[in-house]
């Protein structure tokens, strides 16, 4: 792939003899980063932190989140319905009885990640009057981070400006479980407003559209705010705030073990500070394996229009997702975004959630061809990848199938997906962080086995 380096105030030929430089040095490094595939089962490295069968190595105990998705039966996985539960409640009971009650549900579930039960009516309006009175950012926070050096991605502004909040914090390193709760709840609350304002700057640095800062108003929920913050009219429904709110809940939590929350959880073991290890679960999530997958769904989404004349022909459509799988089509890498998850086997109870709140809305704006085409990839996928590996395996939509969709629906732009992702993890992650740093209070240290060969040194110039 062709590459230039971001040299300053150079001459062309100083550019050109710098990465003809690379490029021979590029040719050397290639052999020095290969292990062979062979190494990890002679050394029974389980790569992924995953037993064979695909089940997850036990590497910690939290009372916050489970994701279940099999049990292990005398030695051999069998999947089961999927089941999501933050601190022992079921999410299908929590994001029903709210949407039964027809409130916003979001700061509900943060309290209870946060402080493990469900709030009493007066502790969630206190909860709720607390998040309102931080969500106003630090003085000359939006002039002086936000708006300086602005980026094309809106989650390493996100990092950037999650790390830069430890110089306006005047006890950043305390690590008492007081402390990190009062930086857990002012990230809560401000950073759908760092989101929202980081992409009103993005789109001003690189599209030249007009800049519209909004502040967030106090009577207002974290879905509501967002939504107020990120369009230019300020305006939306009710019932794109309550669909965003049960995103919001959906994304919440996910279990110790998902990338994200592990990296959290492996920073807090060092004894950092809460916003270098906020920090790196945006960065985890950002990834298209991980969270950055909801974009992935979108791309993959377009090409298959792009290139399906008749997304209704079921034939048409496995051909096409066949050469997706062989990596034919699309990015080449083989994977159909979206279908498939590391835990979840039956059912993911995200997506099957999300996608029952999303079929009304779906056809009501005349989004129904494109739920349908979602629904024929779920259909079609698990067959067509038995087909293509040989054997059966148990295969279910994940929650990135639907997400994206819902997304447009609420005419949120794509390069946000991701960041409204961050806004509802950042719950999960600052109870996984406290929880780690107060009841493990041990460095994650696994090992690994190096396979280079001993060397002798040779004198610089006898070197060939």
């Amino acid at each position: 792939m062709p590459f230039s380096f971001d040299i300053y105030q150079v001459l062309p030929e100083q550019q050109e003899r710098t990465e003809k430089e690379f490029e021979y040095l590029l040719g050397k490094a290639r052999s020095a980063y290969e292990i062979p595939r062979e190494a990890f089962d002679g050394y029974r490295v389980k790569r992924g932190l995953r037993e064979p069968d695909g089940t997850g190595v036990t590497a910690g105990v939290t009372r916050i989140g489970n994701a279940h998705g099999y049990v292990v039966n005398e030695g051999e996985k069998c999947p089961v319905e999927g089941l999501l539960e933050y601190r022992g409640y079921d999410l299908c009971d929590l994001l029903e009885n709210c949407a039964k009650e027809g409130r916003f549900g979001f700061e509900e579930c943060a309290f209870l990640l946060f402080f493990g039960h469900l709030p009493t009516r007066e502790e969630l309006t206190e909860f709720n009057d607390l998040l309102a009175t931080l969500r106003p950012l630090p003085p000359r926070f939006t002039e002086d981070i936000i708006m300086k050096a602005p980026s094309r991605s809106i989650m390493n502004k996100l990092q950037t400006a999650v790390l830069s909040l430890y110089a306006y914090d005047s006890n950043p390193d305390d690590t008492s479980i007081e402390n990190m709760l009062r930086q857990s709840i002012e990230l809560l609350a401000r950073l759908p407003v760092i989101a929202a304002q980081s992409y009103a700057v993005y789109r001003n640095a690189f599209f030249n559209k007009s800049l519209n800062l909004h502040n967030p108003r106090v009577e207002l929920s974290t879905a509501e705010n967002f939504l107020r913050v990120l369009r230019s009219n300020k305006t939306y429904t009710s019932e794109e705030a309550h669909l965003l709110d049960l995103c919001l809940i959906i994304h919440a939590e996910h279990g110790g073990g998902n990338a994200s929350t592990f990296s959290t959880r492996v920073l807090s073991s060092t004894g950092t500070d809460t916003y270098s290890a906020i920090s790196a679960g945006i960065g985890a999530l950002k990834g298209p394996r991980h969270g950055g997958a909801n974009i992935k769904v979108q791309e993959m989404f377009d090409c298959i229009k792009a290139n399906v004349k008749d997304t209704h022909n079921e034939d048409e459509l496995a051909s096409f997702l066949y050469r997706i799988l062989k990596g034919e089509a699309n990015d080449g890498s083989g994977l159909i975004y979206g279908m498939g998850h590391a835990v979840y086997t039956k059912s993911d109870p995200r997506a099957v959630t999300l996608k029952k709140y999303a079929r009304k809305l779906a056809y009501d704006k005349g989004y129904g061809d494109d739920f349908e085409l979602l629904e024929a990839i779920e259909r079609i996928t698990p067959g067509l990848f038995d087909m293509y590996k040989g054997g059966h395996r148990e295969m279910c939509a994940n929650v990135d199938l639907y997400s994206g969709l819902v997304y447009r629906m609420l005419d949120i732009p794509v390069e946000m997906y991701t960041p409204l992702f961050t806004i509802a993890r950042t719950a999960g992650w600052c109870a996984h962080r406290i929880e780690e740093y107060l009841s493990s209070n041990k460095i994650i240290r696994p090992g690994y086995k190096c396979i280079a060969k001993p060397q002798t040194y040779v004198p610089l110039d006898e070197r060939g």
